[in-house]
Parts: structure tokens; sequence; C-alpha cells
């Protein structure tokens, strides 16, 4: 069974992200299956620390990205979603390719949702595991 209560588009999801630091990072949403959603993003010059390794910060704007865009898709209409908390383990380097992130909720709640963002290289070893945790909002009516 999907947790998804809005219809996710591939294209117009990437779409959104024109003239935003998601397409600055080069972010590109994959997939979505019934309880994930995937995206890659470069390791490259824009992506790296000064040593020449990919900065921690822009694993967590990956991890913030995913798990953010997909809460607010498991809300229904008039509802929407913001991040409160998040934290990061760094636990491989890399200086060059791609990293896939992949968010899965961990709790789905009216209130707040927690989501698992476990980022990877292309060869599937971990490279961060995050957690980000939603406070889920209604829209106040004008």
């Amino acid at each position: 069974m999907s947790i998804w209560k809005k219809p996710i588009d591939l294209d117009i999801i990437n779409a959104t992200s024109k003239n935003t630091l998601i397409e600055h990072l080069n972010i590109v949403y994959t997939e979505v299956n019934d309880n994930s959603l995937v995206a890659t993003m470069p390791v490259c010059h824009f992506t790296h620390q000064p040593l020449g390794m990919l900065h921690g910060g822009a694993s967590v704007v990956l991890a913030e990205t995913l798990g953010s865009l997909a809460a607010n898709f498991c809300v229904s209409d008039g509802y929407f979603c913001v991040g409160l908390d998040i934290n990061a383990n760094h636990v491989r380097s890399m200086r060059e390719g791609h990293v896939i992130g992949k968010a899965e909720p961990i709790h789905l709640g009216a209130s707040t949702q927690v989501w698992q963002i476990n980022i990877t290289d292309e060869r599937e070893r971990l490279v961060c595991s995050s957690r980000l945790t939603i406070a889920v909002k209604k829209h106040k009516r004008l």
C-alpha cells in the first residue's frame, strides 16, 4: 500500500527545483516507489569541501530535500510539512561520482513525521545516514 496522498510526477517535481539550491547542486529526483523517494547528486567541485571531498553540508541538503518533499506528498490537501530537526552521520568520503539518496518514513503521524534518508555511492556503500523530523502544519484560511 502506498504512503502517498497526492500523485507524484518526477518531471513535475524536478521542474520545481528551478532557481533553487536544489538546481544549483544538480539534485535530480529519479525514482518514486510505494514508500520511498530517490534522488541523485553529483560529487564534484561544487559539492566538495576544501580538501576535495563531498561536503557534509551537501549531503544534508540532499537528505532534507528528499525528506521534506516526500513528507509533503504524505499529507492531505490543506496541510504542509516543514523540517524541525535533522542529523547526519557521515561514514564514507567521496571525491567523484554520484551519491544516491533514498528517503523512507519511520513515522507518519498527524503532527510529526520522521524520515530516514540513506545516502549511498554508486556501489551501494553507505556514505551518510540521516534522520529528519518534520512538523505537519495546517494551512490557515484567509
